[in-house]
């Protein structure tokens, strides 16, 4: 599964690939701290919107950044791994800044994949699909499915 893990610039190779191909690439990106079975069904119904798809995953510093401390729970290498492993995952392009707009730029993904609980005002990358003539779409969360959720009740059960 190491072979889905992808630098930036084997991301862009073989984006080139695809679109000489005619794929339709789908891209979306988290954190991924805890893998849930939210997570796998929201994976899978992001890979159904197109051909190929692209998991933009942040690196350790910038999960601290936006979750705070104690966060990551796992190591980049280790939720690459696990998103590797997961069939509707095509490949894992790791990126260090808080957002994923640099990587969207570069790849130009024809499909931009985001929960539900985003507005598409809220999305980064958004824009920048819409004006090339990409399309945004919208996922509905299963309820009750979070890693801040899991986090708290493991937190729990250890007082």
């Amino acid at each position: 599964m190491k072979s889905k893990i992808a630098t930036l610039r084997q991301a862009v190779a073989k984006r080139a690939l695809l679109k000489r191909n005619r794929a339709k690439v789908v891209f979306t990106n988290g954190c991924f701290d805890v893998v849930h079975a939210g997570h796998v069904e929201f994976l899978a119904a992001a890979r159904r919107l197109g051909d190929f798809l692209i998991v933009g995953l942040n690196s350790d510093a910038s999960v601290k950044r936006l979750k705070g401390p104690g966060r990551p729970v796992m190591s980049f290498a280790d939720r690459a791994l696990l998103l590797s492993s997961l069939i509707p995952v095509d490949m894992v392009v790791e990126f260090r800044d808080d957002t994923p707009i640099d990587l969207i730029k570069r790849l130009k993904p024809e499909v931009l994949a985001k929960g539900a609980d985003y507005a598409v005002s809220e999305i980064v990358g958004a824009d920048e699909v819409l004006g090339w003539g990409g399309k945004v779409r919208r996922i509905r969360l299963i309820k009750g499915k979070s890693t801040s959720k899991i986090i708290g009740l493991l937190k729990a059960s250890k007082r």
